[in-house]
């Protein structure tokens, strides 16, 4: 294994030994990877200040002299992102992106459209940019249209009739078979969560096409409150659990708990 940089976001830290720190990156070029901080917790020098999470740097990994881990051998700061540690709110947030990206990618994987995007919901979260469900929404369903999970909104899942053509303005959801279904196709004790025609259409425009301009699109709070609450029952169902992450973002907005 030969060194290598790359522009990389700190996704999980975890202290190892007395002086350690296992750190995972989300990378440009090399997707998921974990390297061993050496000294990181003791010395007041070697990387101080720069191992905060979803602080994006350029870092310099090393192979181990004693197998197992890479080592992180040098680490540049490039966006600190210090508000989003400072809000509690944006803590959540960005916790729960990053949980997803650290679960559903692969060490060692890359993939560059996925460290762009969470790039850039980072970067608009520290900025107030944008409001933050607004962000979750958009990295959610783009995450999950990257990943090969996208959730099937443009025709009922059931019986396959385009959603233009469904006379009902509400459309039931069937989280199991992964998307929007005609009224009719779900028993009454099915889909007890509706999502709008409306919701619909802006969460198939975030889904893709290019990011500047699906991050533009506002969402009423009618459409807010359903997105998420469908997004969040999506991704833990069709991850195979619940992040712990999104325990907390959710007692925070009051939403549980």
């Amino acid at each position: 294994m030969s060194p290598f940089s790359t522009p990389a976001i700190l996704i999980r830290r975890t202290e190892y030994g007395d002086a350690d720190l296992i750190v995972t990156f989300f990378s440009q070029s090399h997707g998921k990877v974990s390297l061993m901080a050496k000294a990181a917790k003791k010395s007041s020098r070697r990387f101080a200040g720069l191992l905060e999470l979803f602080t994006e740097l350029d870092i310099v990994a090393a192979p181990s002299r004693r197998g197992g881990l890479r080592v992180l051998q040098e680490a540049a700061l490039k966006h600190p992102h210090p508000d989003i540690r400072q809000a509690p709110s944006k803590t959540a947030y960005a916790s729960y992106w990053a949980e997803l990206v650290n679960d559903w990618m692969e060490e060692g994987v890359a993939n560059a459209e996925i460290f762009l995007l969470l790039r850039h919901v980072l970067d608009a979260l520290d900025a107030n940019a944008q409001p933050a469900a607004g962000l979750s929404i958009l990295f959610q369903m783009r995450l999950l249209r990257i990943s090969g999970h996208c959730p099937h909104l443009g025709c009922c899942v059931v019986c396959r009739c385009d959603i233009e053509r469904i006379l009902a303005e509400m459309l039931p959801v069937e989280i199991a078979r992964g998307g929007v279904a005609c009224p009719g196709c779900l028993p009454a004790d099915v889909g007890s969560q509706r999502l709008s025609k409306g919701t619909v259409k802006q969460l198939l425009w975030v889904a893709g096409g290019d990011l500047a301009r699906a991050s533009r699109i506002r969402f009423s709070p009618q459409a807010l409150r359903e997105a998420l609450s469908f997004l969040e029952r999506f991704v833990p169902y069709h991850l195979g659990r619940q992040p712990r992450s999104l325990r907390v973002l959710r007692q925070l907005r009051g939403d549980e708990g």
